[in-house]
């Protein structure tokens, strides 16, 4: 069966015209009735007179009739017809028909008074009758009218947010409809492939999802089904909701996009609700995607909320979504992509077969893709033919699609901060520098002894770094500080994929450099080393515990990689094992850090030059370290870029460092 035929049997069939009902219809009459009453006078045959007129009538003996109204202290009289001309100036209608005049009374007593003896002289002999008078008018204006404001402004503002909400519901009373937007296979600004730079292998694996929805049959008549779902899965900033934005935009159909935290409100009964109204919304206009960004808002494990034996809105909207993506209907035509980086903490009936079909990984970029990406980014710049993508892509191992955005926008900034006609070169170095390590901050104030320790432990690192095997070469290091650290080196890290126990010691004894500088030549300790000791311990508790390369807990790992066992309140091994992997991390931590000490006693003179340098200009390039402690004794890949991008090493280029965090060594401590 076409999965079309879902939209085909939406379609009503063609039916009259009848016209819907409007409240502005309802406000136009209410208008219309206070316009009449304004303008209405029952009265129209009455003329107005002074009150000498009515007075000298009722002496002549003119009065047929007075009607007496109360409330408004008016009085209407009715005039005999041969003496309505003498009177009023005006002749009857017909002949013999009295003529009315209404007039305002100055006292209703006193007006009285002059009836009562008008009656004794039998000089008026009509009859007299007095009304209330009520003014409805104002009754209406006074009492119901403000009523009647209320009601229409509540009318109008419920209707205003009602149409203000997502989906042409909101407001109030649709708290429960979906949040979700739709992009339309109309819209103009589509994401295709061409959009997303890098990815190859995610790609890949979607573009089968792309090919079914395109051409339904070729699968169906084969007895396939339409996966369910899919969950993109990586770190933050690898572009996994612009490949899901692209898959929607190959496939040209609609796409509903929403986040997790949309699904969970402070109302029970809210995230169900809009799951329910989501995939409504779905089935009408299948074939389409839907797309949750950060899934793990709603998707987390189940059981794992200490929640006292109330009720869970999170698990109640997690168990709406599992029936809706698995239930007993079929969703025939909408396929569910979400993303996450933190899929270890997914509940597993979410993940199971049915529901997410299948994982894409969405790593960090390649060398390769980095150019592609650049490229990408680099469209709407200004480029100075100084600029070389391929330099650019090998100086930022380890940064996400969002960095290398980051940096691109960046270093347009500084151009047209500098005043330049074209983004050049030093511009995208500046860039880097200005995102890995802070804003350069060359009026913090630092005593000479500061900035003597500062160059002596910088220099620590230099040395280690560039005499061990397995450590990451040194690009460049500063004591200039930026953002909080008043110390930054920047080290060109070997992409790899596995990572032995030597390139840990090695990395732990480079981190224990600086302190070890300060140790050798000062003779003291400072504050300066607590980014590197914390770093340092955590890779020596790593090796012990989750790594088994220690000796005396050799092939022993207590990492939890599924990310299911709640480990909050107990430990996975006993109190023992706890002193025996604390003393392993001691071990290690000392080995390394005496290790450190006898290197930097044997290239005692180096690292005093090099701290000299630093003193004296407050920057030092790899170059500089190579002139001074010679080739390093092992070559790396790092090396070999290093040797072709030495050339314009003395123009300030600079690497990203070793963490792929982006981290800085620290030459203080971050007060």
């Amino acid at each position: 069966m076409d999965i079309n035929q879902n939209i085909n049997n939406s379609r009503q069939p063609n039916r009259p015209f009848k016209p819907k009902f409007n409240f502005y219809w309802l406000y136009m009459m209410i208008g219309l009735f206070f316009i009449i009453m304004m303008f209405w006078n029952p009265s129209v045959s009455v003329r107005e007179m002074p009150y000498s007129k009515l007075e000298q009538a009722l002496r002549d003996g003119c009065v047929q009739k007075l009607d007496i109204t109360l409330a408004k202290q008016r009085a209407i009289a009715t005039i005999e017809p041969e003496c309505a001309k003498g009177l009023t100036g005006v002749e009857p209608a017909a002949e013999n028909t009295p003529v009315k005049i209404e007039t305002l009374l100055p006292s209703i007593d006193e007006f009285s008074k002059l009836v009562s003896e008008l009656q004794q002289e039998k000089v008026f002999t009509g009859d007299v009758s007095y009304h209330e008078g009520k003014n409805y008018m104002e009754m209406l204006v006074y009492s119901i009218l403000p009523i009647l404001i209320l009601v229409l402004f509540f009318v109008y503002m419920n209707r205003k947010m009602m149409n203000a909400g997502p989906g042409g519901g909101g407001g109030i009373f649709s708290v429960g409809k979906s949040k979700a937007q739709v992009f339309d296979k109309n819209n103009k600004n589509k994401i295709t492939f061409k959009d997303v730079a890098g990815l190859a292998g995610a790609k890949q694996e979607v573009m089968e999802i792309v090919d079914f929805l395109r051409k339904p049959k070729k699968y169906t008549e084969l007895g396939g089904k339409i996966p369910k779902g899919a969950l993109l899965v990586g770190p933050p900033g690898t572009g996994k909701t612009l490949l899901a934005k692209a898959v929607a935009g190959e496939a040209d159909v609609p796409f509903f996009s929403m986040s997790g935290s949309d699904f969970v409100e402070m109302f029970v009964g809210v995230g169900a609700s809009r799951v329910r109204d989501l995939f409504r919304q779905a089935k009408e206009k299948a074939p389409c995607i839907v797309f949750i960004d950060e899934i793990d808002a709603v998707g987390r494990a189940r059981g794992k909320n200490v929640n006292m034996g109330g009720n869970d809105e999170r698990e109640n909207t997690l168990n709406q979504l599992l029936t809706e993506m698995d239930g007993f209907g079929s969703n025939s035509g909408v396929i569910i992509l979400a993303a996450t980086n933190r899929a270890d903490i997914l509940d597993k009936a979410l993940l199971r077969a049915g529901r997410f079909d299948r994982q894409i990984h969405v790593d960090l970029p390649d060398i390769h893709e980095r150019k592609e990406i650049f490229q990408v980014h680099m469209r709407p710049l200004k480029l100075d033919p100084s600029v070389d993508i391929d330099f650019l892509s090998r100086q930022t191992p380890g940064f996400s699609g969002a960095d290398i955005a980051n940096v691109c926008n960046e270093a347009a900034l500084i151009a047209a901060r500098h005043n330049k006609s074209a983004v050049d070169k030093q511009d995208f170095l500046d860039a880097v520098d200005r995102i890995v390590g802070g804003l350069e901050k060359k009026t913090k104030i630092l005593t000479a002894e500061e900035k003597r320790n500062i160059a002596y432990h910088e220099a620590g690192h230099a040395t280690i770094s560039w005499m061990l095997q397995y450590a990451n070469p040194l690009v460049k290091v500063t004591i200039v500080p930026r953002g909080e650290a008043l110390g930054a080196a920047w080290y060109l890290p070997e992409e790899r994929q596995l990572t032995s126990r030597e390139h840990i010691l090695d990395d732990i004894c480079a981190l224990l450099g600086g302190r070890a500088a300060e140790d050798i030549f000062f003779n003291t300790l400072d504050t300066g080393a607590i980014n590197d000791l914390e770093r340092a311990t955590k890779k020596a508790y790593a090796m012990v515990a989750y790594f088994g390369m220690s000796d005396k807990l050799m092939n022993m790992s207590y990492y939890d990689s599924t990310g299911q066992s709640d480990f909050g309140f107990t430990k996975p091994y006993s109190d023992k094992t706890a002193e025996l992997i604390d003393a392993e991390a001691k071990a290690i931590i000392a080995e390394q850090y005496e290790r450190a000490k006898r290197i930097l006693i044997e290239n005692r003179e180096g690292h005093n030059k090099m701290a000299q340098i630093l003193i004296e200009k407050e920057v030092l390039f790899g170059d500089d370290v190579k002139n001074i402690l010679g080739p390093r004794p092992w070559k790396s890949r790092a090396d070999e870029l290093l040797d072709e991008q030495s050339s314009s090493s003395q123009t300030g280029n600079v690497l990203p460092p070793t963490d792929n965090d982006h981290s800085v060594e620290d030459g203080t401590d971050n007060k």
